[in-house]
């Protein structure tokens, strides 16, 4: 065994830039993946000639670290990133759409306009609104307790209505941490209050894929990875992670076992719990108890184009945001609409003709000019397990990506990057466990090289 081999289990995002930054330093990076394509929950498939991305994702300007991935994947171009945030609210009870737009003032004053003129709200209630921003930019998300707290609780002691939680506060959370606003962790609510919509005024502009996900990540990422010489090896599960006798660790596979000097277990919770070396038993039969929580995407392709909107929120309705799919799959003739529905617990087992006996309606009444066009497909894309349950008491069990073990580390969106469970996170964790990893590796590294360990992490 060569010093400074190190594995990768596991090709998502957290996978992907771990084993950019660990190439980076000059070490020799093998990369297995179960799947027979690295993406992680970040992929595509073909429909009738067209690309189809599993469901929607959506990044902020201020999340740094996936942006410089893409850079370094060379994606940078295939990404459609606001000048402004801007978003266009349907279906309140307001004569006509709502807008929630920026303006050039600095954060948060850059919200204050659009705040003021946002119609859904009473006034009364946007001035409640505005006090309870200036409280929840003062809470600390590692305060001691504030994990404890549900968003729900906090801002009912701040005088918000449920009229307020609905039209507004909603808007954010539900997509921000896929569970119902009432119910999210005070603590990571406040990460994205404080960092999106009350931080730097260009922080929440929001960012969506131009091509397919499978191409943007999954296919740079395999195309990079082998440029930097990493050994990829796709359609491979570990099975068992165990310390090799001699130092080191060895990872079974189904035919067979690899050694290495280091190993970063990328893969979710309940995996990561199962392939935990004994070292960490204890530890890992918390991370389970994380739960899950689905996201349901309704897709649903028009002979004609049916909005000019390249997305828009919804409210008093059962969309909550619904983008234009039309050019990013490929479609050349008519209108591709994919309504994103996060917190899905009550669609995720409904059978695809109910969803479109309600969804269907619900569209034209939002795009009236949906009213007059004849679909040509319909189908319904299902995550069930697409994020933990981001609930009050998860701070605790989300491991760091440094273990006590040496030469092991995690990474995953689920593990505790500060961050709610998103791609963002998923980066950074990724950067972390390369940077525990070649800080233990240091001297391995520099009698391999000559030279000290470089720093880890993409865009570093």
């Amino acid at each position: 065994m060569t010093a400074g081999q190190v594995l990768v289990i596991g090709g998502g995002l957290a996978g992907i830039s771990a084993a950019v930054g660990l190439c980076d330093a000059g070490l020799a990076v093998t990369l297995l993946e179960a799947r027979p394509r690295l993406g992680g929950a970040t992929c595509s498939f073909s429909r009738h000639g067209l690309m189809i991305d599993n469901g929607q994702h959506v990044f902020l300007r201020c999340c740094t670290a996936y942006r410089q991935l893409l850079d370094r994947l060379g994606g940078s171009g295939s990404v459609w990133l606001q000048d402004k945030f801007d978003v266009t609210v349907l279906g309140g009870a307001a004569a006509g759409p709502a807008r929630l737009r920026r303006n050039a003032l600095p954060g948060p004053l850059h919200m204050g306009l659009a705040l003021a003129s946002y119609r859904p709200l009473s006034v009364t209630e946007r001035l409640q609104v505005a006090r309870a921003a200036a409280a929840m930019r003062l809470v600390n998300p590692a305060g001691r307790g504030v994990d404890e707290v549900s968003l729900g609780d906090w801002l009912a002691s701040h005088g918000q209505s449920e009229h307020a939680r609905r039209a507004l506060w909603d808007l954010f959370i539900v997509s921000a941490l896929n569970i119902a606003g009432d119910e999210a962790s005070l603590s990571l609510a406040a990460t994205v209050a404080r960092t999106a919509l009350l931080g730097r005024r260009a922080a929440a502009d929001i960012g969506v894929p131009a091509v397919p996900l499978g191409r943007l990540h999954g296919d740079a990422a395999m195309q990079l990875l082998r440029r930097l010489g990493a050994r990829v090896h796709t359609g491979v599960k570990a099975t068992a992670v165990r310390p090799a006798a001699a130092g080191g660790w060895t990872v079974s596979v189904a035919d067979g076992e690899l050694t290495a000097d280091a190993v970063v277990l990328a893969v979710p919770a309940a995996a990561a719990a199962r392939l935990a070396p004994p070292g960490l038993a204890a530890t890992a039969a918390r991370w389970p108890r994380l739960g899950s929580s689905p996201i349901v995407n309704v897709h649903v392709i028009y002979d004609r184009e049916v909005t000019s909107l390249p997305m828009a929120a919804a409210i008093d309705s059962p969309v909550q945001w619904v983008f234009d799919k039309t050019r990013a799959a490929g479609l050349t003739c008519g209108q591709y609409l994919a309504i994103s529905l996060s917190a899905a617990d009550r669609y995720v087992d409904v059978p695809a003709a109910e969803l479109r006996e309600q969804f269907v309606p619900e569209l034209a009444r939002l795009f009236p000019a949906a009213a007059g066009a004849t679909i040509t497909d319909f189908f319904v894309t299902r995550e069930r397990r697409a994020t933990f349950r981001q609930v009050p008491g998860t701070a605790a069990m989300r491991p760091a990506q440094a273990t006590q073990l040496p030469g092991f580390a995690l990474a995953g969106a689920w593990t505790d990057t500060g961050w709610p469970d998103t791609m963002e996170s998923a980066v950074r964790s990724g950067n972390a466990a390369a940077a525990h990893v070649l800080a233990g590796l240091g001297p391995a590294v520099r009698a391999m090289t000559g030279r000290p360990a470089a720093k880890a992490g993409v865009g570093s």
